[in-house]
């Protein structure tokens, strides 16, 4: 009677690994991401709007820090090369990806921390975290494509400052 849970457990195991094979590997997929991310703060780091904003699907929204929405990769970069221009002119980003999530083969799910100082002021109703500090967290929706991963959707807040 105890042989039929062994093979009534291998059973199970294998009926689930189709499933769980959905949910591959995705190393490289990750490496590629936090590749686009280094390369999207570099570009921050330049003031380069077109550099910035490149990874976006030519219909991406991005939703800034104050709730204004962008609608595609030119309008996204068009705000980026005001912002570059004008208060984040010289502003350095750190960058940290906290977590990625595959919820398909796919799709991406990304959330980062950025840390920008160096800034010349900040739009109405943002707050420095720390002293010369504005921390944001930025989600990404991203799309592999071919080879290529594509920023489809992000999502940008600032971090309030503790009470």
């Amino acid at each position: 009677m105890t042989r039929g849970v062994p093979i009534l457990s291998l059973l199970s195991f294998l009926f689930l690994l189709p499933s769980g094979c959905a949910h591959m590997d995705h190393a490289q997929d990750e490496m590629e991401i936090r590749q686009l991310v280094a390369v999207q703060t570099e570009a921050w780091n330049r003031g380069d709007a077109t550099a910035w904003s490149k990874d976006f699907a030519p219909d991406a929204d991005f939703i800034n820090i104050v709730g204004s929405v962008f609608d595609g990769r030119e309008q996204i970069e068009e705000r980026h090369a005001a912002i570059f221009a004008s208060i984040f002119k010289g502003s350095q980003a750190r960058v940290t990806v906290r977590r990625i999530v595959f919820p398909e083969a796919n799709i991406a799910v990304v959330d980062t921390v950025h840390e920008v100082t160096e800034h010349g002021g900040l739009p109405p109703g943002v707050q420095n975290t720390e002293p010369g500090l504005l921390r944001t967290q930025m989600k990404y929706v991203m799309k592999k494509t071919g080879e290529k991963w594509q920023i489809l959707a992000g999502h940008n807040t600032d971090v309030k400052p503790a009470p």
